[in-house]
């Protein structure tokens, strides 16, 4: 099974920039759509972005549109997520999924006011 690790978060201000990575590795040949997922404490689990494999169409939560971008680097197995003009409601742990299937373990980010 696929195998997925997030790295790139961090504690920042308001209006910084952070850039997430997810490297996958293991049999990554059937994925059809990478995607960003964020929780909050107290909160459920969200999706931020995703973007198809191969295609590369993307999809992005409503308040994120305009500040974060989800990019692909196949060659690396690797999906990014650069994340601009940071919130403090952007605090969360952000994790990677591969076709909803198969998650890594997050990494948190913090954005204080």
């Amino acid at each position: 099974q696929a195998q997925l690790v997030e790295s790139g978060g961090g504690v920042v201000q308001a209006g910084d920039s952070l850039r997430l990575s997810c490297v996958a590795s293991g049999p990554t040949h059937g994925i059809y759509v990478m995607g960003w997922y964020r929780q909050a404490p107290g909160k459920e689990r969200e999706v931020v972005a995703q973007i198809t494999w191969y295609a590369g169409e993307t999809y992005y939560e409503s308040s994120v549109e305009g500040r974060f971008t989800i990019s692909k680097e196949n060659a690396k197995n690797t999906v990014y997520l650069q994340m601009n003009n940071l919130r403090p409601e952007d605090t969360a742990l952000y994790t990677c999924a591969a076709d909803n299937v198969f998650w890594g373990q997050g990494t948190q980010v913090t954005v204080s006011s």
